[in-house]
């Protein structure tokens, strides 16, 4: 059996998420689908999995929702279901921060396409001739399964901590073009967003996270598997786990 899977997140303006909740739990249910979706006033965040036509109409389905036309999707299979259940939450953030200043709902980061990031880092620097710093804006379990090489990673535990953490390396970071990145692009969208605003310079996010760099340009630069929100644990640059990450259970 071939199980789709989907993470897809898009920070956009939300003032009915208790109620959408409901309706979307509902119609995924019904189409028998697991994972789980995080609503909230700025935006959400879904991991789901189901038989691959059920997932495709699911999402088309959403989409037709003005607010969600433009869902960032990572597409991948597995050979069994890598969710257990299937939750439909609403909460204060789509991603925890704590910093209600830095609103991705309301203005974005610049981004660099994945296939602009592999030439960067072919060359070892961006098309200005700026060095280039990869930071990783993930905690220090995820990074243990892979990141880019030469990727500036820190000792966090939770994404609240990147701001102090990050704030340590200010000076190091002072001449280079930094490229944020994180799994789907949530984490490093907000941490782009608040490093502009904290007076860093030339700071980007790569567009679709490490699944989008893998997804349109391998692995190229990246050591190790990509860890993902699910029992499958990771990935590796051809979107695929081993068959004992997933779980066939109920």
């Amino acid at each position: 059996m071939t199980v789709l899977n989907v993470a897809a997140y898009r920070f956009v303006r939300i003032d009915d998420a208790a109620d959408l909740a409901v309706r979307l739990r509902e119609r995924l249910a019904a189409r028998g689908l697991r994972g789980s979706v995080l609503l909230a006033p700025e935006g959400i965040n879904a991991f789901l999995a189901g038989e691959p036509q059920a997932l495709r109409a699911a999402v088309g389905e959403l989409m037709m929702d003005t607010r969600f036309a433009d869902l960032s999707c990572k597409w991948s299979e597995s050979s069994a279901m890598p969710f257990r259940k299937l939750l439909v939450k609403c909460k204060r953030e789509i991603i925890r921060f704590d910093r209600p200043e830095i609103d991705p709902a309301l203005s974005r980061a610049p981004s660099v396409d994945p296939e602009i990031l592999k030439r960067w880092i072919a060359q070892g620097h961006d098309d200005t001739g700026r060095k280039l710093a990869l930071l990783d804006t993930r905690n220090q379990q995820e990074v243990a399964h892979g990141t880019f090489t030469g990727a500036l990673t820190l000792p966090i535990v939770q994404f609240t901590q990147f701001p102090a953490a990050i704030e340590a390396q200010r000076e190091a970071l002072s001449d280079k073009t930094i490229v944020s990145f994180c799994t789907g692009g949530i984490r490093c969208e907000k941490a782009a967003l608040w490093m502009a605003s904290a007076g860093f310079s030339n700071v980007l996010q790569l567009e679709g996270g490490i699944l989008g760099y893998f997804e349109k340009a391998g692995g190229f630069g990246y050591q190790g598997r990509c860890f993902v929100f699910d029992e499958r644990v990771s990935l590796d640059a051809q979107l695929q786990a081993p068959d004992s990450d997933a779980v066939q259970g109920q």
